[in-house]
């Protein structure tokens, strides 16, 4: 049978070095746009530990991958321009390429995330740092706060209770630290609709009212909130009704 031998000169200079890196721990591989990744190999993707160097970023992924993407756990740095060196700005847990179950973000303004992730997003339990000193922890849902959590205020008020799209929804407490004042209601996105307010670590407020709350003198004040928050709601409901009717097409 007669040889023929395959010239490689024409072939891209890439292809020539993935083909040369198809299994098992290999030396730095650069492509032709600059990046590179050194690491391991499984049928020619990168699959187990390895770091990957961005060029035109000037980013770095260092951690777990599966079959040639971020899978596992890894740390994501980024190249500050002034300073040339490296800021780390994830580490945590990745699937299929995106931010995923528990891991650290650091943003630019020097806030932080801590907590569960899903497809790069604030998803599940989580703490989040604000730049302004304000502190929330509880549940979050597409990088918003969702379901229950408490919020601590730099300016020392909290607030705890349901959370909806990012916005008080639902019941909640809220605490005034200037007056030495609870407020305990229903709330609508982000506003107080009905509830009771009341005196609450008044001696220790800087600036307490002249003079405390009176109490209430009812015989069940919960009906009459329950009552006040069901007549809300229903007035929401015949303002915004739900159209149920289906189409022959639907």
């Amino acid at each position: 049978m007669p040889y023929f031998k395959t010239s490689k000169k024409n072939q891209p200079l890439s292809t020539l070095l993935v083909k040369s890196q198809k299994c098992g721990l290999r030396h730095t591989v650069f492509s032709v746009n600059g990046n590179e990744y050194t690491g391991e190999w499984q049928d020619n993707k990168k699959h187990g530990k390895g770091t990957q160097v961005w060029k035109k970023s000037g980013s770095i992924y260092n951690g777990e991958w599966k079959f040639g993407k971020r899978d596992g756990y890894g740390t994501y740095s980024v190249l500050l321009p002034e300073t040339k060196e490296y800021a780390r700005k994830y580490c945590g847990g990745w699937k299929n390429g995106k931010k995923h179950e528990y891991g650290m973000y650091f943003y630019n303004n020097s806030a932080v995330y801590e907590g569960e992730w899903s497809e790069d997003h604030r998803s599940g339990w989580g703490r989040m740092y604000y730049e302004s000193g304000d502190i929330y922890e509880g549940e979050w849902l597409k990088d918003k706060n969702h379901g229950q959590g408490i919020i601590r205020f730099a300016n020392g008020n909290w607030y705890e209770g349901a959370w909806r799209d990012g916005k008080k929804n639902g019941n909640g407490k809220f605490y005034y630290s200037d007056k030495g004042q609870l407020y305990e209601g229903f709330w609508v996105d982000g506003v107080p609709k009905c509830g009771t307010l009341s005196d609450f670590w008044r001696n220790e407020a800087p600036t307490p009212t002249k003079y405390p709350i009176p109490p209430l003198h009812l015989v069940d004040m919960q009906l009459v909130l329950r009552e006040a928050q069901s007549a809300y709601l229903e007035r929401i409901n015949s303002k915004f009704p739900l159209n149920n009717t289906l189409t022959d097409n639907e």
